[in-house]
């Protein structure tokens, strides 16, 4: 009898403790700071002007990102992507695509924005939204900042879901709704794109997608651009993804630099920051981050300059390029105050001020609205 006993109070003590340890886990999820944007991009005909914009000025708003804070904090950034509006997509499913789910592999956004290719069709922004609202893993947290944004150029009540009804289950679970008309003001209130982000919180937009980003090339771009080179040489790649997802890596780097020359300089400003992450194949990232244990990781797995190291070698060799990372992206950084400065003055000279882009508006949208949830913005 006094066996069972003690059986049970065993049992009900641990019940308690992972009662406990599940409502901490909770409570701590529902107090995360975390930005979710899903971007959802019109690849009808007429948008290639807009997917340009999309793939240039990536990098330049994950850099107005990173400087964000929620109680001291960087937040950490999840991005997903929807492509809707091209005839190659099934009519049965609303001419629309989930890309990318929620993720914080900034190259994988970026490999999947070059890959995109425009084509005819029907643009149903309503059913989009609404796929967008119930399809991703938003979280519950009620710090964190929620928020969708839709470009595209054709009315926004084409299609059989009501968009009126999507914006407002959006809303009710705290997604923020911005709608980005690619056309004059008059014409996107005409067409809904101003109510649909009435109706759900949001920013309504105009943009001229054909218009090319203001390029002011500065002193610093040089520099930063050698720097990026240098940063690449710290990674460490293992695993089945690692050679992989370091070629992508590598081929972002490409793509940004043939797009524009503002588009490398700010790619490499975003690899200095909090929020490009490479955990799942750099072991710099991954041993920071508590993910891996070197001594579990077989040696066929790792780069042939480490394969013969002893265990306590390896690790002295990741802590190393760890201490190399951080002071070339501190110096990245450093060349970036500067680069802004010199920006900011040649942008009064020549009134570039760049306000009718995607980048632009996306900003100034992004500025405001997280300040309203207490977010901290520069």
């Amino acid at each position: 009898m006094k066996k069972n006993l003690t059986c049970l109070c065993l049992t009900l003590i641990a019940v308690l403790v992972l009662g406990n340890a599940n409502l901490v886990a909770q409570n701590q999820e529902r107090d995360r700071a975390l930005i979710q944007i899903a971007v959802l991009l019109d690849t009808s005909n007429s948008m290639d002007g807009l997917i340009g914009q999309a793939k240039s000025q990536l990098w330049k708003i994950v850099n107005e990102l990173a400087t964000t804070k929620k109680d001291g904090k960087v937040p950490e950034l999840q991005v997903a992507l929807y492509e809707y509006g091209k005839q190659s997509l099934p009519g049965s499913e609303g001419y629309l695509r989930l890309i990318l789910p929620f993720t914080t592999d900034l190259d994988k956004m970026s490999e999947e924005l070059f890959a995109l290719k425009t084509n005819g069709g029907d643009e149903y922004c309503g059913w989009v939204i609404k796929a967008a609202t119930q399809a991703l893993a938003w979280s519950k947290s009620h710090n964190a900042f929620k928020a969708i944004f839709i470009a595209g150029n054709e009315p926004f009540t084409q299609g059989p879901v009501d968009y009126r009804v999507s914006c407002r289950q959006a809303i009710a679970q705290g997604i923020i709704v911005n709608t980005i008309h690619c056309g004059s003001q008059q014409e996107g209130v005409a067409s809904k794109w101003y109510d649909g982000a009435l109706l759900a919180d949001g920013s309504y937009m105009t943009i001229d997608q054909n218009t090319r980003v203001a390029y002011i090339a500065a002193p610093q771009d040089k520099d930063i651009l050698v720097l990026n080179n240098e940063l690449n040489k710290t990674y460490i790649a293992y695993g089945n993804q690692g050679r992989v997802s370091q070629e992508r890596q590598m081929a972002q780097d490409s793509n940004a630099a043939n797009t524009s020359g503002t588009s490398a300089v700010q790619r490499a400003l975003s690899k200095s920051s909090t929020h490009y992450r490479n955990s799942a194949w750099d072991l710099v990232d991954a041993s920071k981050e508590g993910n891996v244990k070197i001594e579990e990781i077989k040696s066929e797995e790792l780069p042939a300059e480490m394969q013969k190291m002893t265990i306590e070698e390896r690790k002295a060799y990741i802590k190393e390029q760890e201490i190399k990372r951080a002071e070339i992206q501190e110096k990245i950084k450093k060349l970036n105050a500067e680069r802004e400065r010199y920006v900011t003055e040649e942008t009064k000279k020549q009134a570039a001020s760049g306000e009718n882009t995607l980048d632009a508006v996306m900003i100034k949208a992004l500025r405001q609205q997280l300040q309203k949830k207490n977010y901290e913005t520069k």
